[in-house]
């Protein structure tokens, strides 16, 4: 199993492995030290963030969004070009084969457990889908949450 995440000391991305067994999490930048909560770890299992206090994790496919939306942005103008040249076979086996990379993709590329608040990734990790899939309401909670304590951070003490 590993994690990967940002060092809250000095921003730097760290990938660690860990186990059950494990104490804490050293960032190889900076050497800050993340003392991991008693029985965050059971097994294979992930049962809460080991960065943050979090316990909301969600599964997601294991792959790039980007390369994902630029997947489908190619389709729409490939078949685009294609359907403003009169050429309807071409339109849709482009948007077909766009269809099908996309179901490929989906069916064998691997999950991740994320963190909403820290956005720490962990990877083979047993029992993912017990976290269940991502839900834009606790998203939206942290995204409030994160923005209401870098705007009092950020303003001045009167």
């Amino acid at each position: 199993m590993n994690v990967t995440y940002a060092c809250s000391s000095c921003d730097a991305a760290a990938r660690q492995e860990f186990d059950e067994q494990s104490k804490s999490l050293v960032c190889p930048a900076c050497r800050h030290e993340i003392t991991l909560p008693e029985g965050a770890v059971s097994g294979e299992r992930v049962r809460r963030c080991l960065v943050c206090p979090s316990h909301d994790l969600y599964m997601r496919k294991d792959f790039p969004q980007r390369l994902g939306v630029l997947l489908v942005g190619i389709g729409i103008v490939g078949s685009s070009i294609a359907w403003y040249n009169a050429n309807l076979p071409w339109t849709f086996g482009i948007l077909f084969a766009t269809a099908l990379v996309d179901l490929l993709l989906f069916m064998f590329v691997g999950n991740a457990l994320m963190c909403y608040r820290c956005g720490a990734q962990y990877r083979g990790v047993a029992e993912m889908e017990t976290h269940g899939q991502f839900n834009l309401e606790t998203h939206e909670k942290y995204r409030q949450i994160a923005a209401r304590t870098s705007q009092i951070v950020s303003s001045p003490p009167s």
